[in-house]
């Protein structure tokens, strides 16, 4: 028999042993040496207590070498004065680094929807108007996804001022969205949509008085339950405004918003429920110890400029209710004559300036910075708190130069723009 080694000896061969098929290409280089066995640790540091003392501040930066933290790490063990001293040094530099908030960017919604209509614009957009009630609308919503079931029942006290000296009401988170609900159903009902009251109340009542009716007719006290219909209503108002477009300023439409005692234009009646939104989301905020913070500044700018171009109507409803000084009447000019003017300055996010008519109306005097007696300077959100009736008039943080008394009743003309 002849084996395979016979077979390479009859020919003059050496038989050879099948290497494994290399897996990458042979490159002709020598093989890399075998890897080393264990490596062994690094010797211990062996420091002075003065050295080691020294790099305290380092290893609490996290700035020592692997030998040198060893050896600071093995001497606290042993030496209390060092590790009382370490343990200070760790807790400032924690001080150093603000840790980053779980909370979104209030802006983030905003700047990617920007995003995607700088894309694709939508096919039936949200008129610029109402864009503020959209925005704050949907950071309450956000607000109050987050919040839980027993926290529909914190106590809120919702606040105001009624001409005279402040007022409130106390209720709950959840009374607080049926609050909302109940006068956004205003808005509703000009837009041809359910009031949330029923149609026996269809448009009916004052703000205060609709919501105390909502309160009283419902069969137990609002839950967070009230979420979804208020959610719903207002999502309802802006598909309803959006369809109706045309015209981007609102005039189109031909609508007021009857508020009782007065009306808004619907315009101007959007702004007037995205600031009682954000107020009285800030309300909920508080109640519940979240953080919130101002409407895009855009937004405030329209929410102030409402406040500022109702401030001449509200300053000659207190005249007239005997609450303000009454106007200047030694030289009474002709309607649409400049007058008596004060200048509003707001600083700060949404700022700006507006020229208050102090004598308009009843005398209709228009502003004019040639007649300018008083100078006023508030933060926008300072403003807009006062206008809310959260700040009394008279500890409003305000620079104030010129006619004290005018000052004075615009102050408090601001702030009776509250309501409930």
């Amino acid at each position: 028999m002849v084996t395979g080694t016979d077979r390479f000896e009859e020919h003059g061969r050496t038989p050879r042993i099948p290497l494994p098929r290399p897996s990458v290409e042979d490159t002709g280089l020598p093989l890399p040496d075998p890897s080393p066995g264990p490596v062994a640790p690094p010797t211990a540091l062996v420091l002075e207590h003065r050295v080691l003392k020294a790099l305290l501040g380092a290893w609490a930066l996290a700035a020592c070498s692997p030998e040198e933290t060893t050896a600071v790490e093995a001497h606290l063990g042993d030496c209390g004065p060092c590790a009382e001293e370490a343990r200070r040094l760790r807790e400032a530099v924690r001080l150093l680094h603000r840790p980053d908030s779980l909370d979104l960017d209030p802006g983030l919604r905003t700047r990617v929807l920007e995003s995607c209509l700088d894309r694709r614009p939508p096919s039936v957009p949200v008129p610029d108007w109402a864009a503020a009630y959209d925005a704050e609308a949907a950071r309450l919503d956000a607000l109050l996804q987050d919040i839980g079931d027993a926290e529909w029942h914190a106590p809120v006290r919702l606040r105001w001022f009624d001409g005279t000296g402040p007022a409130g009401r106390r209720t709950t988170v959840a009374g607080v969205i049926a609050h909302l609900l109940s006068v956004d159903g205003l808005v509703a009902v000009a837009l041809g949509l359910d009031d949330p009251l029923g149609e026996a109340n269809v448009g009916e009542g004052t703000p205060q008085s609709r919501t105390e009716a909502y309160w009283r007719t419902s069969r137990l006290p609002p839950t967070g339950a009230v979420r979804g219909p208020w959610r719903e209503q207002s999502r309802d108002l802006l598909r309803a405004l959006s369809f109706a477009g045309g015209d981007p300023a609102g005039r189109g439409l031909g609508l007021s918003v009857s508020y009782g005692g007065f009306g808004l234009p619907l315009r101007d009646a959007m702004l007037d429920r995205a600031f009682e939104c954000w107020v009285h989301a800030e309300d909920i905020a508080n109640a519940i110890h979240y953080p919130y913070g101002p409407p895009a500044p855009r937004h405030l700018n329209k929410m102030i400029d409402l406040g500022a171009r109702l401030l001449p109507t509200a300053l000659a409803a207190r005249r007239r209710a005997g609450l303000a000084a009454p106007g200047h009447t030694r030289h009474l000019v002709p309607a649409g004559e400049p007058g008596r003017t004060l200048r509003l300055e707001i600083e700060g996010s949404g700022g700006g300036e507006w020229l208050i008519a102090l004598d308009a109306p009843p005398h209709s005097a228009v502003a004019s910075p040639e007649h300018e007696v008083a100078h006023v300077a508030l933060d926008g959100v300072e403003f807009c708190r006062l206008a809310a009736g959260h700040v009394p008039p008279q500890e409003a943080a305000a620079g104030q130069v010129g006619d004290r008394q005018a000052i004075r009743d615009v102050l408090f003309a601001a702030a009776s723009l509250s309501r409930m």
